[in-house]
């Protein structure tokens, strides 16, 4: 990790870069991938799964006898965790529930808005370098409680052709509709496009790799909604003289293992403090089972050492980071100050471990900065708010004169006839 101390704001740029991909050779690849899934379904899917996941599959769709077998191959502990988990997420998602009311705008105009949940979702659940089971909790559960008729799920099979069991059971117990043994660009394909076996969605959520944000990005642009762009996962740990070194830096390794192009960000107003976590790091990055991708993610990391408190949360507020700590004394005060930030983890028992498994709020979230326009995934994430409004006479009296003056001068004459015989027919 490279250090900075007390940098001037000019090199504040520097500090909050994400790490950079060429990504001409990358979207050109996707694209191909997507126009063949496009065009030839079912067997394009099973042409890239034994290309790409190395699987052979004869059918693309987890049967009832694999998620009953995937429940025998979980042991109770993990499950009873899993259970936790949900109920957590179903009551913090719960509570973001849309109460919609009506109001008069003018006498004789009334306007409301409905939610209406979107019919048919698809989720991508990566399984590559770690089964994340936890993902499917996150986003099957809030798609659930908004009343999605259909919640599609792709993810990679290993080379037996096989789901990893946790997610399978963690699908069932969050009503996941259906399931498909699909992997990376091949799968966003088959949920935008339809295929055979795969219905065509209307919204797609997940995370994955960067073939996958590409993948989601370009099926965007013409066929179906995406929760939001995304990079590779990010973390930044705000603290000061009184912060947990040892705390802290399980912070940083904990987000560093997710993949190599992650990175963290420490921001500190204590050399002492510095120099503690720098310590730290190093000695439990070498217990890492996954030490490997946590160093090269340190390598596109910072240490930062500012000299105050809002300086600290200036520079956090200008990398817009996924998750936030905050460890410091005044964390409550500081968390008034957040602007940018996809989750925030307040003082020295809150690690970004806890949202991302089990406190109850999502982990889907925004990154590479997209933090400073959009919020993480919730319950409104899976609906549409539909508008509508009711007009009386009256109402046609107090806002009609309104309405034909406008129409008449943006020179759209059939929209103020539309009013005007209104207008005549109640006189």
């Amino acid at each position: 990790m490279k250090t900075y101390r007390y940098p001037k704001r000019e090199m504040w740029d520097e500090i909050v870069a994400r790490p950079r991909l060429d990504l001409a050779q990358l979207n050109e690849t996707v694209s191909k991938v997507l126009a063949d899934v496009k065009q030839r379904g079912d067997e394009a899917v099973k042409e890239y799964e034994r290309k790409f996941d190395k699987a052979d599959l004869s059918a693309l769709a987890v049967t009832e006898q694999e998620m009953d077998d995937a429940e025998k191959l979980v042991t109770n502990e993990l499950r009873d965790a899993i259970i936790l988990a949900h109920h957590n997420i179903k009551v913090f998602h719960i509570s973001q529930r849309f109460v919609g009311q009506k109001v008069k705008t003018q006498e004789g105009v009334v306007c409301w808005q409905k939610s209406v949940a979107i019919e048919r979702v698809g989720l991508y659940i990566p399984g590559g370098t770690a089964p994340l089971f936890s993902t499917v909790l996150m986003l099957a559960t809030p798609a659930k409680i908004a009343g999605c008729k259909e919640i599609v799920l792709c993810t990679p099979p290993n080379q037996e052709g096989k789901v990893h069991p946790a997610i399978l059971v963690a699908a069932r117990i969050a009503g996941v509709s259906k399931i498909y043994k699909i992997g990376g660009v091949q799968a966003i394909g088959a949920m935008a496009y339809g295929t055979e076996s795969v219905p065509k969605v209307y919204k797609i959520f997940g995370p994955g790799n960067q073939y996958v944000m590409a993948a989601k990005q370009q099926v965007s642009m013409d066929e179906v909604a995406i929760d939001m762009p995304a990079g590779p996962s990010e973390v930044c740990v705000l603290a000061d003289e009184t912060a947990n070194a040892e705390f802290v830096a399980a912070d940083l390794l904990s987000q560093a293992e997710h993949g190599r192009d992650s990175q963290v960000l420490f921001i500190t107003t204590s050399e002492q403090k510095l120099q503690e976590v720098q310590e730290e790091v190093e000695q439990q990055l070498q217990q890492l089972p996954r030490h490997d991708i946590a160093q090269a993610a340190l390598d596109n990391s910072r240490y930062v050492l500012v000299s105050s408190t809002d300086e600290m949360m200036a520079l956090s507020n200008a990398y817009a980071p996924e998750h936030l700590i905050i460890q410091t004394k005044n964390y409550e005060q500081m968390a008034e100050q957040v602007v940018n930030a996809g989750s925030v983890f307040l003082g020295p028992y809150a690690c970004e471990s806890a949202g991302d498994y089990a406190s109850g709020t999502n982990h889907t979230l925004p990154t590479h900065g997209y933090a400073t326009a959009y919020n993480g995934v919730n319950l409104d994430s899976y609906c549409r708010k539909i508008t509508f409004q009711h007009l009386t006479k009256e109402g046609i009296v107090h806002i009609g004169r309104a309405v034909e003056l406008m129409a008449e001068a943006e020179e759209l004459d059939a929209h103020k006839n539309a009013m005007t015989v209104r207008i005549k027919s109640i006189k």
